[in-house]
């Protein structure tokens, strides 16, 4: 896909997509696979560029890792590497070295961890020097990056004295909390979490053979597409009814935005209803990827939003926050923030560019939501190529929209 104008007119959509793998599941299953010694390749795992970067480093026999613009692998491999016996140097991109990971690193110094940074404190890259932790019990914001507890929780069972980690204040992402911890299951680890208290103690991980389900965040993007379309069908493979994956919940929420669900065995099936909320509001602390692709489709529908827990979303690949108002600014719209961690619209409009120039801000995130408004105006994406972090084929399956 090169960087060209969009523009689809379309009257009715019937697609069937097969969707990418499941990025947040995999990467789990490399780290648990790696814990277990496992001599099984794990099936459907994701073939992008934050999965592949994880392989390459859990594979390779090298002691410096750059891990480019992965963030889910920056943190899950830091505290991998915390316990592995060697010296190690993690790095990445430019705006790795500016995300921060100073939560993460405290928290395995405190509980044995020997890591330092080697540029800008509190921020990649480090130098680790791996060893074996005592563990115990540390608090966190329940605020925090889910990534930073999941990290933790998944070396815990190997710590000398198990890990308790009390959770603080309102609890955000607890979907990925809960993934983790029943993939830990799955892996043979037993994890309690009551009242905000995760408790892990020492244990060890059994090899299994694991399967990686579909990606819920990606099919987000087709939800998109026939909201905006309004009439038409599409057949989802590989996703599952009784998903962990949070942003599963996708589904219900595009009933207000006229789209409806349906299940079935070998994946969902998309059908237009016709039916769109006056307003749409939404607390998406659990579901922070979910938050651009509404905050466009409601915007392209002229559906007045006021969102909630998006606090997350500054620390992402960009600050998305500030990167929706600015791009919805570019399609004419005009976006404020009640207050820290709320993004709301409320139909006040803007000039629009006469040429439409979507930025991405090395943020696949932006590419895949803002193509599809391409249904209802002209516009280009640039650098089309970041929908390679997450789902590599994209460009492929949306220029089925293309064709008659």
């Amino acid at each position: 896909m090169t960087s060209g104008i969009l523009h689809i007119q379309k009257q009715k959509i019937q697609l069937e997509i097969n969707l990418p793998a499941s990025k947040s599941i995999s990467n789990r299953a490399l780290i648990l696979n790696a814990l277990s010694y496992s001599p099984y390749d794990i099936e459907n795992l994701a073939d992008c560029d934050d999965t592949n970067v994880l392989l390459k480093a859990l594979d390779s026999n090298n002691t410096t890792f750059d891990i480019g613009a992965a963030g889910t692998s920056m943190r899950f491999l830091t505290a991998f590497l915390a316990k592995t016996a060697g010296e190690w140097i993690i790095t990445g991109s430019e705006r790795m070295k500016n995300r921060p990971i100073k939560i993460l690193v405290d928290a395995l110094n405190s509980l044995g961890a020997r890591i330092e940074y080697t540029e800008k404190e509190g921020f990649p890259p480090l130098k680790i020097q791996g060893c074996a932790l005592m563990g115990g019990e540390i608090s966190l914001n329940g605020g925090v990056s889910s990534q930073y507890i999941s990290a933790l929780m998944m070396i815990a069972p190997y710590m000398i004295n198990g890990l308790k980690i009390k959770m603080e204040g309102n609890v955000i992402s607890v979907p990925y909390i809960r993934m983790t911890m029943q993939m830990m299951a799955e892996y043979g680890v037993k994890v309690t979490f009551e009242n905000n208290i995760i408790d892990i103690r020492p244990q060890s991980y059994s090899p299994v053979r694991y399967k990686v389900e579909s990606d819920w965040s990606g099919a987000s993007y087709w939800y998109e597409i026939l909201s905006l379309a309004g009439e038409g069908e599409i057949f989802l493979k590989g996703l599952r009814a009784n998903s962990t994956q949070g942003d599963s919940k996708v589904a219900a929420l595009f009933q207000q935005l006229g789209v409806n669900t349906s299940y079935e065995a070998e994946g969902v099936r998309l059908s237009s209803s016709g039916q769109y909320c006056t307003k749409f509001e939404y607390d998406f602390v659990n579901e922070p990827d979910l938050a651009q692709t509404f905050a466009v489709t409601c915007c392209m529908l002229g559906i007045p939003f006021h969102f909630k827990g998006v606090q997350s979303l500054k620390i992402k690949e960009t600050d998305r926050v500030a990167a929706l108002m600015t791009e919805l600014g570019k399609l004419g719209f005009k976006l404020h923030e009640p207050v820290d961690s709320e993004l709301a619209w409320s139909v006040e409009k803007c000039a629009a560019d006469s040429d439409i120039s979507i930025a991405t801000y090395e943020d696949h995130r932006m590419a895949m939501s803002f193509a599809p408004a391409a249904l209802k105006t002209a516009l280009s994406i640039e650098h089309p190529e970041v929908v390679s972090k997450s789902y590599p084929t994209f460009w492929d399956d949306f220029k089925k929209l293309l064709q008659e």
